[in-house]
């Protein structure tokens, strides 16, 4: 549950012995010791904090081994962060020690068009990397909302898609291969530089959404995708959700698949009014945001089919964007409802639950149960096409009375998702605000096993102890 935590206590000072040799590893500005210093690097977006008791900012991958060992020997965990973006807790050391950031692990970004692929290193932000494939006419599917802040390592630690994952897939479809440094202290190769591969197991994949518990990933092979030809925008308004629900349903139903298909349910709407008046018809009761990309000799045809299948019951208007000025004036909802929800719950709960498409209209319609049968305010949107739905309890943690509604509406919540076939998280990861829920979707094999793979890879759980399920 993604509630508030935070201790802003002093870490505990090192051993003696610990920090001689951090000292032997990092020199200046690559090692950080003081509580003052350390404290910008014991949070993330999850509202929870815990002062690490030192910050290394490491270059190549062979420090990365010497740390390793170096907390093996003295049993101290280590924390590996990006650009702390992540809303798990999975950055954050609430068991202490030393937070390893690689915002300075940027040695390598090259471009391989011949054979579409890119090695990267984990520093670099996900902006950066399309940035230059998009100089060679490439992009990397992954597209998260904070793409010009968020690292690679930290996309594939946590297997961050976005909007495009509906058409193009996440992190794990789109790697080729790894470069790591495991929790025994060991250097790590997966995957392969080719298209195909099936000698022995997919360890990429593994390594790919395991939040640091497993290894630190110190390199990345990816594989790139042609920028398309041409891209337009629909913007679809219905009457209420559940029509705009049932459209989903058609549009991924038919053949042409869309790039980006998002969605807003009334509250939020009714919230983007209060924000900025952006002309909505006044009985707007949910919208869907809709992009179709691919090759210029057919993309009206595919614009067409799609919006066909957008209209039906329920469905108010379908808009289209013939100038640069009119996409942005179609996605300005979509993006206003980010401030808007910061402005009137900036401490909410946000879930982001996925469930089968064709379940989209069951899921909204026990949602508007549950917020009626709790009393809580539940507003919701998402990337509609995969099911990936983002659900916002307008609730603040810090009242006790509040959270006696929110917290049984929120166990509700994960119980219907789990009814209907889905899963607690698409893109936002366990960490610590959802590990306490992991056993109702996982079996106690899969637990059991998970345990297993976590003590080979990581023997002395020192890497992110505590993160990703209840055992480890």
């Amino acid at each position: 549950m993604n509630t508030s935590h935070s201790d802003t206590a002093p870490a505990a000072p090192l051993p003696a012995a610990l920090s001689a040799g951090l000292r032997a590893l990092f020199a200046g500005q690559d090692l950080l010791t003081t509580n003052s210093d350390c404290w910008a690097y014991g949070y993330d977006n999850s509202r929870r904090h815990a002062v690490p008791q030192a910050v290394c900012f490491a270059s190549d991958a062979d420090q990365i081994r010497q740390l390793i060992l170096l907390c093996r020997e003295h049993r101290v965990p280590l924390v590996t962060r990006g650009r702390g973006t992540g809303t798990t807790g999975a950055t954050v050391p609430l068991r202490g020690g030393i937070v390893l950031s690689m915002e300075r692990m940027r040695s390598e970004l090259s471009i391989d068009p011949a054979n579409r692929v890119a090695h990267v290193s984990p520093g670099y932000t996900n902006q950066e990397l399309q940035e230059a494939a998009a100089r060679h006419g490439f992009f990397w599917p992954p597209d998260p909302t904070s793409a010009a802040v968020c690292t690679i390592g930290g996309n594939l630690a946590y297997n961050s898609a976005g909007p495009r994952a509906i058409k193009y897939g996440t992190p794990r479809e789109n790697t080729l291969g790894l470069r790591a440094v495991t929790g025994a202290g060991e250097l790590l190769k997966t995957g392969v530089e080719t298209t195909k591969g099936v000698v022995g197991y997919d360890l990429t994949r593994l390594l790919i959404g395991s939040e640091g518990t497993l290894a630190v990933i110190t390199g990345a092979t990816l594989q790139l995708t042609p920028l398309p030809e041409a891209k337009r925008t629909l913007q679809a308004i219905y009457r209420d959700i559940h029509g705009a629900a049932e459209a989903v349903s058609r549009i991924m139903a038919q053949p042409v698949t869309p790039c980006a298909l998002e969605f807003m349910d009334a509250t939020a709407i009714e919230m983007v009014r209060d924000y900025s008046d952006l002309g909505l018809p006044v009985d707007a009761g949910a919208l869907l945001m809709i992009e179709v990309d691919g090759p210029a000799s057919g993309i009206d045809a595919s614009t067409a089919q799609i919006a066909a299948a957008a209209r039906g019951a329920g469905c108010l208007q379908v808009d289209a964007a013939n100038t640069d000025e009119d996409v942005a004036r179609l996605w300005r909802t979509r993006k206003a409802l980010s401030p808007a929800l910061r402005n009137v719950a900036p401490k909410k709960i946000n879930e982001d639950v996925v469930v089968p498409v064709s379940k989209i209209p069951v899921l909204i319609s026990g949602l508007e149960r549950l917020a009626a049968e709790f009393g809580v305010t539940i507003v919701n949107f998402g990337h509609a096409g995969n099911g990936n739905i983002h659900v916002n309890l307008l609730v603040d943690p810090d009242d006790p009375v509040q959270m006696a509604a929110a917290t049984p509406c929120l166990d509700a919540v994960f119980d219907l998702v789990l009814s209907l076939g889905g899963s607690l998280s698409g893109e936002h990861g366990i960490g610590w605000v959802k590990r306490e829920f992991v056993d109702r979707e996982l079996d106690a094999t899969s637990l059991q096993l998970m345990t297993a793979i976590k003590r080979q890879f990581d023997p002395d759980n020192i890497l992110n102890p505590g993160v990703g399920h209840p055992d480890s």
